[in-house]
């Protein structure tokens, strides 16, 4: 068999590849073992992909004419599946022009965006956007925008010029209300700008809100290795997903859609119920794993729930704290639903990094941890284990993990961050930031998180994890 540098590329199939009706904004792992098949099994709907900032991608994927694998991967093995939807992928700052230009084409229905929470240049304790964000104040001042706000109303701009119906704009990202959020911070940006264009696309473009759901590792240089050798094909850009997927979509599609319900996505008329189940319920305690599990010496999602006591402390958190602040979604069980969570975290074959869901901690902490918090303290219950998953950031973006190793803390707010968590009064001082709590919630939390936070120096994350669930 040839070794990995010597075997073909992977290569199109040779079937006829369906016409570019959609853009999206983001083409990242999720996006790509997500949306770009869903979108192909429905059929009849093409992809350009534009990304807002790093060529790698598309450097990957253009020798092989932007195909991919992409591989379901479980405890009974690994099935690849070739997806070939994907026909290009632009880079803003390499040419934001041709971006627009690709965003104008009225061909184009649908954009939809995988970008993270911070891609949305926004305040992620209001929802709202941040006037002095760096690439707010350069799209401001330029024809050529960097940011999706100022992508999405450039571009629209454009089609508002040339009598061009608007496309659509389909977050698909972990924020609560997604559509609302990304209509409010397209809107305050246009306002900016030329508030003419804000009323046209307050009246004619419409944002429906999404819920996403599906376990996605970063692809690493063995998988790429492991799966050009299950192809005897070198594929440069694999991707690795778990065998579960849900897609459910507010159906609010003026100019069209791929027909994507025929093929298992749910088309609502209200996403918040799946969305804040989904949020709490996986992402809020993919967080506490995230932050607890590093904190206790554990890499992967699946060697953090193969701990008794963080896997005890979670089912603790789900039953006790997040099951009882949330309505479950038409004809779905939400015990049931923790229960099929537990068995997705602990796949052994999907190498989730702790680290990786670490990231960003600023952007996610509101929406994933903050909002159920805040639901308990109305309530007048205590949630001593989401408070101890706070406590557990808090020494995570200090730098320094209970071995007094250093941590590569990834956030936009990192070195702020680390200088205030190391500060006399770390409780308080993190407490302050305003982008992240809201100081009402921070007044009424802040004793009793100044002493879980103390244990938890003390003690440690398995020893606290154990005993809030006991």
């Amino acid at each position: 068999m040839p070794d990995a540098t010597t075997r073909p590329r992977l290569a199109p199939s040779g079937a006829p590849r369906p016409p570019v009706r959609m853009i999206h904004l983001g083409p990242g792992a999720f996006a790509r073992a997500f949306v770009v098949p869903w979108v192909e099994q429905a059929g009849g709907w093409g992809i350009t992909g534009i990304s807002l900032r790093a060529a790698a991608t598309r450097d990957a994927l253009r020798c092989q004419d932007y195909v991919y694998t992409a591989v379901e991967t479980g405890p009974d093995g690994a099935i690849p599946r070739q997806i070939e939807a994907l026909r290009d992928i632009l880079v803003a700052p390499e040419d934001s022009a041709a971006v627009l230009a690709a965003m104008a084409d009225p061909d184009i229905r649908i954009v939809s965006l995988t970008i993270t929470e911070k891609g949305y240049c926004h305040d992620p304790a209001t929802g709202r956007l941040n006037p002095g964000h760096p690439d707010i104040v350069h799209d401001i001042a330029s024809d050529l925008p960097r940011s999706a706000p100022g992508v999405l109303v450039c571009a629209l701009a454009l089609r508002r010029a040339a009598g061009t119906p608007p496309f659509t704009v389909l977050s698909c990202d972990n924020l609560p209300g997604n559509g609302a959020v990304t209509r409010g911070v397209v809107l305050a940006f246009a306002r900016l700008v030329d508030p003419a264009l804000a009323d046209w696309i307050a009246a004619e473009v419409r944002f429906p809100s999404t819920m996403i759901d599906r376990i996605v590792p970063a692809t690493t240089p063995d998988d790429i290795d492991q799966i050009s050798a299950l192809l005897n094909v070198k594929d440069k850009s694999p991707i690795k997903h778990e065998p579960f997927r849900q897609w459910v979509i507010e159906d609010d599609f003026p100019t069209g859609r791929p027909d994507l319900a025929r093929h298992g996505v749910q088309m609502v008329a209200d996403v918040a119920p799946f969305e804040a189940m989904k949020l709490r319920m996986l992402n809020g305690t993919h967080s506490a794993l995230a932050y607890l599990g590093y904190l206790a010496g554990h890499m992967t999602v699946a060697d953090a729930v193969a701990d008794p006591a963080l896997a005890h402390f979670i089912r603790h958190l789900w039953h006790h704290e997040i099951i009882p602040t949330l309505t479950a979604p038409p004809d779905t069980s939400l015990p049931d639903y923790a229960d099929a969570l537990m068995t997705r975290f602990a796949n052994p074959a999907i190498r989730h990094s702790t680290w990786q869901i670490a990231m960003d901690g600023s952007q996610k902490l509101p929406q994933r941890i903050l909002g159920t918090l805040a639901d308990r303290r109305d309530a007048g219950h205590d949630a001593p284990g989401l408070m101890l998953v706070v406590a557990g950031w808090m020494r995570y973006v200090s730098g320094m993990d209970e071995g007094g190793q250093a941590i590569d803390v990834r956030d936009p707010m990192a070195d702020r961050l680390r200088a205030l968590a190391r500060a006399d009064d770390p409780v308080a001082a993190l407490l302050s930031v305003e982008d992240i709590f809201d100081p009402a919630l921070a007044a009424r939390i802040a004793a009793p998180l100044r002493d879980i936070h103390a244990d938890l120096l003390q003690h440690g994350a398995r020893a606290m994890a154990r005993r809030i669930a006991t």
